[in-house]
């Protein structure tokens, strides 16, 4: 591995845990359990276009134990993998259509309504019961509503990393830095 991809894999890391504190920060009104803004999704979609696939998922695995050690507990940990990793294998398969089916917002939506379902499986494993499938509606509309503004803004970086000179993967490329193996 190159140390040009560990700095990017290090820089992207430290990013998604300072958007996981700033989100932790923002004096949002609660209205379920579990509903978020999802910032730190950007940097997922972000590493899932430009980095390979085995480095994304390792963000978001990094991501998820660092961020637990911030405030999350052993429970943050659980929540924060159960609902990443479904959401990233979703967007993973989504990505791959990126422009020609789906957008980089819409991916984000499909990613914020499948991190949901998945804290909501694990919910209901922990509680016991599937009763808190009542929130499941709340969650749903949040995630169109968070998982459209996360993937503008992902797009955004994308679009600006695609014309800076800064690329994280050299070699050949499938499409601009996305080196999926």
């Amino acid at each position: 591995m190159s140390v040009r991809r560990i700095t990017w894999i290090g820089v992207m890391v430290s990013q998604a845990l300072l958007l996981h504190v700033v989100e932790r920060l923002l004096p949002l009104p609660q209205l379920a359990p579990g509903v978020k803004l999802g910032l730190a999704n950007i940097v997922t979609l972000v590493a899932l276009e430009i980095l390979p696939w085995g480095d994304a998922l390792s963000i978001l695995i990094l991501r998820s134990f660092l961020g637990a050690l911030l405030g999350g507990g052993a429970s943050g940990v659980l929540f924060s993998l159960a609902g990443g990793i479904l959401s990233f294998l979703g967007m993973s398969v989504l990505m791959r259509h990126k422009g020609s089916l789906f957008s980089v917002p819409a991916i984000s939506v499909a990613g914020a309504f499948l991190h949901n379902v998945g804290q909501l499986c694990i919910a209901a494993l922990v509680v016991e019961t599937f009763n808190i499938i009542v929130y499941f509606p709340i969650l749903a509309i949040s995630a169109l509503v968070t998982g459209f503004f996360t993937g503008v803004v992902a797009d955004l970086v994308i679009k600006a990393i695609e014309h800076s000179r800064l690329m994280p993967v050299m070699g050949t490329t499938t499409q601009f830095g996305s080196l999926r193996k």
